[in-house]
Parts: C-alpha cells; sequence; structure tokens
C-alpha cells in the first residue's frame, strides 16, 4: 500500500504512519487480530483489538478506493478523455463518493432524453442556452430543426433534457443537494391505503403517518419502516424543501434575465425532480441504512460479547432441565467435561402431576452421579420447575441456576448436535445444551448461529455480511480473549482461535481421538497441515492444563519461554518456583530482558500471567432468584420492587426477565437518575438489577419498568476483552427523549414481533 494511503488512514484514526505501516505489514504476513493484539504489542505500539480492526477496515476501504481508481482511469482514458489535470484530480481523491462524482460525466451511459437529443444533434444548442448570452433562445432553436426535430419547442426541450443532464452531473450542485439533503432530510412514511386494515400492517400502525428529521431517526425507527415498506405496508420518502434546492441551484448555474436564462431555470428544476433528487434521494436511503445497519449490528455484536463472556460454573458434574408441562421435563446428567452421562424424562407438572416420582428421581440422580449443580431452561415451565427443585432437600447444598435457553432449540437440530449425539433425539439434546452453557457459555454457543440466540435487534433486516462478519469477529475475540483447553474443545470453539482454519480445527479432534490428549505445545506441530505460521498465530491461545512445562497452560507464547526460563535461571529457581513466589518475582529486573525482539509490553504481559498463570478471566458465577410471590404477570403492580435479569440492550433501552415469562422495558431514560447516552455505560447483559414496575398492560403483555429513584442497578461486571466500535464518520445520533409510556409501550411491542 502506498505511503500517502498510510498518512491518509494514520490522521482518520489518529495514529502514527508506523502503527499502520505495522499493522498492514503483519496483516499481509496472515497475522489475526487478536494475535497482533496480544502478541506484536512492539510492532503495533500497543495498539488494542479496536484500534486494530479499524485499521484493517481502513486498509481495506483505500485498497478498494485504489482498485476503483484503476478501472476509473483506465474506462476516461478508453474514451479518449483523459486529461493530466483530470488524472491527478482522480489520484489525489481520498472519498469514493468523491471519486464517482468525478467520474459521472464520463460514466457508460445507457439510453436518456440527453443522448436521444444528441443523437439529433442538439448538443451545440445546449451549449450556447447554457453560456447564457444575450441570444434569443426561439432564434436560436430555429437553426437545429431538421428531420428529427420538427418545430423550436421541440429543440428547446432536447436541449434542457441536455442542460438537465450536465447540471445533475457537475460535482458542485450535487454536493449542495446533498447538503441540503444532510442537514435538511426529513424521513416520512405512509400507510398503503389498500392494506391499511390488514392485521398484519397494525405492526406498524406507529408509521401510518409519520414524520421527523431523518438526523434525529435512531436506527431501530428507519430499519422499522424500511421493514414495513419491505412488506408492502409502507411507503417511505425522504423529502427536502424543492424551493429551496431550485434557488440553490439557480444561484449556481443562473446567469442574468435573458431567454437563454429562462430555458437553464426549467433545466434547473427538471434536473432535480427527475434526476438530481432521486439521485441523491438514493444515495441518503442507502447512506440512512447503512448507519442503521451498524448500530444494529454494534448493539447485537455487544450483546454478544457480553453473553460469550458470561460466567462459567466451571468443571461440576450438573444435571440439566429442559422444563414443560405436557410433555414434561427433558433431564440429563453430564459429568464435569460435560460428557453426557443419563438422560430421562420426569413430568412434575399439569397434566401429569408426578411431582412426588419426579422428586425422588431428581434425588436419586444427583447422588448417583454427584451432582454438584442443576441447571434449568428459562423457557415454559422454567419458574415452576425451579420452584419444584429448590424445595427438595437432597441432604447437601446444590446450587440452583436459570440457564437462558434462546437457540438452544436451535442447536438440538443442527448438523453438529446430530453429529455429537446421533443415538438421541432433539429433546435430549437441546438439554444437554443447557447444561453445557452453565458449564461453560463460551465453549457452547459457538455451536449455535449467532442469530439464533436472541440478543440482536432487527438482526435479519441488516447487512448480512457485515453481521456475519462482525459476529465472526466478535466469537473470535471472545474465544482468544478466554483461551482454550486444546484437550477438551470442540472442532466449533476451536475454528475461532487465531490461525487455525476449519480443517485444522478437524485435525487437532482427530489426533487427539487418535493419540491421546496433547502433552505439550509443541506436539501441536505433528499435527496435519500445522505450518510454522499456524502455530505461531494459535499456540499463545491453546491451553494444556497439567503440562509439565506450566507455561503450556499459560498465555506465555512459545516463543517468549525463554526469556521466563532465564528469569528463573538468574533467580536460581525453578519455572514452579517462579510461578508460585510472588516475592521472588519481585526481584525480576525487566530492563534485563528487553532485547531487539522483546520489549517492554511483552515483559509486563508475561509478568502479569505468571501471578495468575491460565485462570479464567471471565467473573465467578452467581446464583440468581426471582420473587417467588410473582408468577404471571397479572401479578404485577406499580410500585413494585423486584430482582431481575437484563436480557437484552438496545440504544433505547434494556429488556429486563423479572420471571413472568414476559420481558419488561426499562427505557433509556428510565436507567439512572443521571442522563444516560449508552445503556451499555449502565447495566451489562446477564446482570442482576433491582426494578420498580411503573406500568402494567396486562392484555398487550407490556411491562414498564424504572431503575431510578430507590431502585438502581448493581455494579456491571468488568469485562476485559474488547468492545469493537465501527470505523469511519458514522457516528450514533443522540435523540431527545420522547413520552415515555408511549415510547416504551410501542418498543416492547416492536421487541415482541420483530426478536
Amino acid at each position: 500500500m502506498e505511503v500517502k494511503y498510510l498518512q491518509k488512514i494514520a490522521e482518520k484514526l489518529n495514529l502514527s504512519v508506523k502503527q499502520i505501516a505495522s499493522v498492514f505489514q503483519l496483516q499481509a504476513e496472515g497475522a489475526t487480530i487478536p494475535f497482533m493484539a496480544r502478541y506484536r504489542k512492539e510492532a503495533t505500539g500497543n495498539l488494542d483489538e479496536v484500534e486494530i480492526g479499524n485499521t484493517v477496515e481502513e486498509i481495506k476501504y483505500f485498497s478498494e478506493l485504489d482498485k476503483r481508481k484503476e478501472t476509473v482511469l483506465k474506462t476516461i482514458e478508453a474514451a479518449g478523455k483523459l486529461s493530466p489535470e483530470l488524472k491527478q484530480r482522480i489520484e489525489n481523491t481520498w472519498d469514493a463518493t468523491a471519486l464517482e462524482d468525478i467520474y459521472l460525466p464520463f460514466k457508460p451511459k445507457r439510453k436518456t432524453r440527453s443522448t436521444q437529443a444528441i443523437e439529433k444533434g442538439l448538443e451545440p444548442l445546449a451549449q450556447l442556452l447554457f453560456a447564457q448570452g444575450s441570444l434569443d433562445a426561439n432564434s436560436e432553436a430555429e437553426k437545429y430543426l431538421n428531420d428529427q426535430v420538427k418545430d423550436t419547442k421541440e429543440a428547446l426541450q432536447g436541449a434542457r433534457d441536455i442542460i438537465a443532464e450536465w447540471i445533475s452531473e457537475h460535482e458542485q450542485s450535487r454536493n449542495k443537494v446533498r447538503q441540503l439533503f444532510t442537514e435538511t432530510a426529513v424521513l416520512s412514511s405512509k400507510v398503503v391505503s389498500s392494506k391499511k386494515d390488514e392485521e398484519a400492517a397494525q405492526t406498524y400502525r406507529d408509521y401510518f403517518d409519520f414524520s421527523e428529521p431523518l438526523q434525529q431517526s435512531p436506527s431501530h425507527r428507519i430499519l422499522a419502516i424500511r421493514r414495513g415498506e419491505k412488506e408492502g405496508f409502507l411507503m417511505m420518502d425522504l423529502k427536502i424543501d424543492n424551493q429551496m434546492a431550485i434557488d440553490e441551484l439557480n444561484r449556481i448555474f443562473v446567469k442574468g434575465q435573458h431567454s437563454a436564462s429562462a430555458e437553464v431555470k426549467k433545466a434547473v428544476e427538471d434536473s432535480l425532480d427527475r434526476l438530481l433528487k432521486p439521485s441523491i434521494e438514493n444515495e441518503f436511503r442507502l447512506i440512512s441504512k447503512n448507519k442503521a445497519d451498524e448500530e444494529a449490528i454494534q448493539v447485537f455484536t455487544e450483546n454478544l460479547r457480553q453473553l460469550l463472556l458470561a460466567s462459567p460454573l466451571g468443571s461440576k458434574a450438573v444435571l440439566a432441565l429442559d422444563p414443560g408441562f405436557r410433555t414434561g421435563c427433558k433431564l440429563v446428567c453430564l459429568d464435569a467435561q460435560g460428557n453426557l452421562v443419563h438422560n430421562t424424562a420426569i413430568y412434575p407438572h399439569p397434566p401429569q402431576n408426578d411431582t412426588n416420582k419426579s422428586i425422588a428421581e431428581l434425588k436419586f440422580l444427583v447422588e448417583k452421579y454427584h451432582i454438584e449443580a442443576i441447571g434449568i431452561g428459562n423457557g415454559t415451565a422454567g419458574r415452576e420447575t425451579e420452584q419444584l427443585v429448590r424445595g427438595i432437600d437432597f441432604g447437601r447444598p446444590i446450587s440452583v441456576f436459570q440457564v437462558n435457553e434462546s437457540g438452544a432449540s436451535i442447536y438440538s437440530a443442527s448438523e453438529a448436535a446430530r453429529e455429537e449425539f446421533p443415538d438421541h433425539d432433539v429433546t435430549v439434546r437441546g438439554a444437554v445444551s443447557i447444561g453445557r452453557r452453565l458449564l461453560d457459555p463460551l465453549s457452547e454457543l459457538v455451536k449455535i448461529d449467532a442469530k439464533s440466540i436472541g440478543v440482536g435487534q432487527y438482526q435479519h433486516d441488516v447487512n448480512q455480511t457485515k453481521l456475519k462478519d462482525a459476529l465472526d469477529r466478535v466469537v473470535e475475540s471472545a474465544v482468544n480473549f478466554v483461551g482454550v483447553d486444546v484437550n477438551t474443545a470442540s472442532r466449533h470453539l476451536l475454528v475461532y482461535v487465531s490461525g487455525l482454519s476449519a480443517t485444522l480445527a478437524k485435525n487437532i479432534v482427530d489426533y487427539r481421538a487418535k493419540e491421546g490428549p496433547f502433552k505439550t505445545r509443541q506436539e501441536l506441530k505433528k499435527v496435519p497441515m500445522m505450518g510454522p505460521k499456524s502455530y505461531e498465530q494459535c499456540a499463545g491461545f491453546l491451553r494444556i492444563p497439567g503440562a509439565s512445562n506450566p507455561l503450556d497452560n499459560s498465555s506465555v507464547h512459545p516463543e517468549s519461554y525463554h526469556v521466563v526460563e532465564s528469569m528463573a535461571k538468574d533467580l536460581q529457581a525453578s519455572l514452579e518456583e517462579l510461578i508460585k513466589q510472588s516475592e521472588l518475582r519481585k526481584k525480576i529486573n525487566r530492563k534485563q530482558y528487553v532485547n531487539e525482539k522483546i520489549g517492554e509490553y511483552t515483559i509486563e504481559d508475561i509478568l502479569k500471567e505468571l501471578e495468575k498463570p491460565g485462570r479464567d478471566p471471565r467473573a465467578a458465577i452467581e446464583e440468581f432468584r426471582f420473587d417467588e410471590t410473582i408468577k404471571t404477570i397479572e401479578d404485577l403492580k406499580p410500585g413494585m420492587s423486584v430482582p431481575g435479569l437484563i436480557t437484552n440492550i438496545t440504544n433505547f433501552g434494556a429488556f429486563v426477565d423479572i420471571g413472568v415469562k414476559q420481558d419488561g422495558l426499562v427505557h433509556i431514560s428510565q436507567l439512572s437518575n443521571t442522563y444516560v447516552s449508552d445503556p451499555n455505560q449502565v447495566v451489562k447483559l446477564g446482570q442482576k438489577v433491582k426494578v420498580t414496575v411503573t406500568e402494567v398492560d396486562v392484555a398487550r403483555k407490556r411491562i414498564a419498568l424504572t431503575m431510578k429513584d430507590g431502585s438502581r442497578a448493581a455494579e456491571p461486571r468488568q469485562q476485559s476483552a474488547p468492545a469493537r466500535k465501527p470505523a469511519g464518520p458514522m457516528q450514533k445520533q443522540v435523540k431527545k427523549e420522547e413520552p415515555l409510556n408511549a415510547f416504551q409501550a410501542k418498543l416492547m411491542e416492536l421487541k415482541k414481533k420483530f426478536d
């Protein structure tokens, strides 16, 4: 990549050219974002994943822009219209939109009214009129009558068509109309009258006659209106003041009060109505869609990150229940590694009401399989099953957890589940997934399409390619942040480890099955297709608990083992002693080990890891209980203060499970006694909160909640994994708060319909 592009990216991201060049070089060599952020801090100047990710996106943008410039230059040159000045303008353009504006007059065209007029020989007339000298338009038009042009009226119309196209392709006029759209565009929607009374149309009734400034439209509203338009219930429009636009264009193109000027005025109005406004409106439709997509994807990725990094139970034997009424509760017992050791079903609820037998079965299985914790899916009959289990005396303490089962049914019917449990049906697989989510949410959730997990906002309406790329990056980031036990990880988890392809992940699992557990990281080199680059990228993120070399179960990269060994040798201690004795580590002279290849950042990371080698960075799991006196929405009354769990976070607030099978909404204005611009500043997914009920609509299953006044959030869980932010100029608009109750009601209904 040329230096001028590196300089431009550095200016845009407020980084040094050296940092941008290093990221570019490392990426070209096959380095992943997690690897660069963790093991190449000296090269990147200690950039984090967000900064590296933004740099990678900018490199991609400018690389694609460079390719587009080549195409544009070749096309214009082939047409014989490439002047040295034009070539320089194109080469010095940094913006894709500006490049397309420069190219537009030279772009090969389909047949238009302008091209037809040119074919009739009217271009010289258009040039004369556009120059707006003191000529008589009609007299000049008579000179261009021929077999194809019958009268002056037709001649002038053809000339105006040509001028209108010139105006629509003029950079200044396009930028002026863009400015008006940017500053004054109004987003409006109308109901399609023939479909107004259809039941499906009622989802969009708030947008039957809707209008607001585009600048103030939040992403969820833009996506909702676009969905309504796509489904045929709404007509969306972006409006500007036409007269204001005409006045601005007249100031650019109209000179004097001659008859030619009058023709140019007509051409201006025609150009705006027929060419300019539709073109720029489509541009802004796309811009607003892309902006809404970015915000929705950001909401989804941040929620997914928090869900993936949810607290794990760890290696313990668990009993998992997938609750149900008529079909019973599917029950599985898993060992500490998540292997299925037993499955059955119990029927404690109506219509069977076989409570005593169910209790006896649960007590028997807890004792037989040395169960240490019980996980219960939070779907149908979840509260009733939890109440039953908590009422059982197992003779010893047994932790009980409700587990979010969103997407478990997707996994249970997937190829991955069929491959793992070919002899069990979907009900058993679903219960296994619930149990494994309790043991390690990250390891289990990577098996499910992220869009099925249920923590997004209009995820099916956004650009699916961009969404998939963003979600894959989040999963990759989370997996590498936590690290992976190479001897227990599934291929579905391994594929997200830095440097591992799907083939390599499968080869690791196959090697493990054939040769037994890996004993050292060095042994990874024996895996088929594991080359030096792949090993370099993945080794630091793969853990081997119980390895003879304790560093193999740490985030210290094998390329730095010699540094730790030197530290131990210089202190006349073993590696084990160096790790266990903090007083010993305090004697280390950091600068002694800094050289050309290993800098202060790496030494600092090594010493931090020696304090807690292999420790899971996720927070410890805690039990949670709903208010046992509240089981249905009918039990709720305004003013009640109840415990809850954050289940979804959007730009407009947070949804909270309070145990009544219908999440309540805490609007962003009700999250705190102080102003909140981003709900993620206050709450985290899965966080325990105390909320107060402000409004209950039983008929429409709407619950409005607040965390203001006496109700407040618990302290947010601290996560160390970096949250990705979108690069570029698309920044979130801060919108003035709307009336609370109406807004809450509207958004809760949208959540129910669309999530």
